[in-house]
């Protein structure tokens, strides 16, 4: 019956759309069809709701276009995550950890939607002291980050490792006889002085790009540099910063270490 009423209707030359709103077209003289005339609420076109897109968690070992959506950000924001390659690996680890310490996020090697929303909307580094240099070095010890200045402006934002505050005992450079002393970062203002280029060997270790600024207290490039506090008393930074650390931050430039709120 069904393939009757077919045929008849093709034969009067009436058009079925299937899917089609508005309804069926409705036959009128041979060859000819007519649909009914819209009404005012189906004239209008609706706009279709934009979807919000999802975005992946992210972990160490992640590959793709979002690692490299993340890794264009952080870089954007001065977080230094090393090369925009798309794979998570450990510089775009310890770039997550800085901006989620800055933002006030519980760190963690994940990139959920947390700290995807305070990509989208992130909050700037305060300043630890009262004086403000355009140029300068603030070191946050409480959370573990540090905050170069160029011009007024965050030039560079990254993870660190500072003292431990645990009792060693070493023999200070040209001493016979070991000292005992606590492992801490003094907080307090200064100024970078002496550097060096490559590895330099000090009593307590290797030091990479070492930029003195208390005494034998320097910013340099570890090997292991841990969410804790884990030096002997300097400021260990990422390799792939302290690669280019040196050309941030001159000689003589203020730095403001505090353990703030």
């Amino acid at each position: 019956m069904s393939v009757l009423r077919d045929t008849l209707l093709i034969a009067g030359g009436a058009v079925l759309v299937a899917g089609c709103a508005g309804g069926s077209t409705t036959a009128g003289k041979a060859g000819e069809t007519h649909a009914p005339a819209a009404s005012p609420s189906t004239a209008r076109p609706t706009a279709t709701p934009t979807p919000t897109p999802q975005r992946r968690t992210l972990k160490p070992g992640a590959k793709g276009d979002d690692v490299k959506r993340l890794q264009r950000r952080l870089k954007d924001l001065k977080y230094g995550p090393g090369r925009v390659d798309g794979k998570y690996g450990l510089s775009t680890q310890m770039a997550v950890w800085a901006f989620q310490k800055v933002n006030r996020i519980k760190v963690s090697s994940k990139v959920g939607e947390k700290t995807w929303a305070a990509l989208d909307a992130p909050k700037q580094p305060k300043p630890i002291a009262k004086k403000r240099e355009d140029d300068r070095v603030d070191v946050d010890l409480r959370r573990q980050y540090l905050v170069v200045y160029k011009d007024g402006k965050p030039d560079l934002i990254t993870h660190i490792s500072s003292g431990s505050g645990e009792l060693y005992c070493a023999k200070d450079r040209g001493a016979t006889v070991a000292r005992c002393r606590y492992a801490t970062t003094s907080t307090g203002d200064f100024r970078t002085g002496r550097r060096a280029s490559g590895w330099e060997t000090s009593p307590l270790g290797r030091l990479y790009n070492p930029i003195y600024f208390n005494g034998g207290i320097a910013f340099h490039g570890a090997l292991d540099v841990p969410r804790y506090p884990a030096s002997h008393g300097c400021v260990r930074l990422p390799m792939h910063i302290a690669e280019y650390f040196p050309e941030r931050v001159g000689t003589n430039v203020p730095v403001h270490v505090r353990r703030p709120r």
